[in-house]
């Protein structure tokens, strides 16, 4: 019988490179997650132009995934999302050091990303794992309301976290 803290505990996940074979799984968790999401052709294209495009694989199930762009020293993190029912329980934070990791050992010095003001769970992931904020890009994101800003973080990758995969 699982309890309560079983429950909550980190699931066991593996990570692997997306292929154009899990467009079409990746879509269907963005549109179920994000009333603004990629397309289908977004994240074609990122994979076609050889963006670092990871999935994470549990229960066997694409639970989440993460698009970074690595380029002049510095990476890009566009996309970060993970499954609903398998957030707060260090799946995100594991996905986000594994591709912090990967642009270090490519020689990447900064990691930079967007995140919405209305979206506290991932800012809190991200300063907890060193992101400080830089700016703001007024009107960046589409929104019900018309646009909504994107608070800018930028992160020095000589120091990485100790845990995670």
């Amino acid at each position: 019988m699982a309890t309560a803290r079983d429950e909550l505990s980190r699931p066991v996940c593996h990570f692997r490179p997306m292929t154009a074979d899990d467009v079409a799984s990746v879509v269907a968790l963005e549109n179920a997650v994000y009333p603004f999401p990629w397309s289908v052709q977004i994240f074609r294209d990122c994979l076609r132009v050889g963006y670092d495009c990871w999935i994470i694989d549990a229960d066997p199930r694409v639970a989440g995934y993460g698009v970074m762009s690595m380029g002049a020293g510095e990476c890009h993190i566009l996309n970060l999302c993970v499954t609903p029912d398998l957030r707060r329980r260090g799946v995100g934070r594991a996905l986000l050091t594994m591709l912090l990791r990967r642009a270090r050992r490519a020689g990447m010095l900064h990691a930079f990303l967007e995140v919405r003001p209305s979206n506290p769970s991932a800012i809190a992931l991200y300063e907890d794992m060193g992101f400080e904020r830089i700016g703001l890009r007024r009107g960046y994101y589409q929104a019900a309301g018309g646009r909504e800003d994107a608070v800018v973080f930028r992160k020095a990758l000589d120091v990485l976290p100790a845990d995670g995969p």
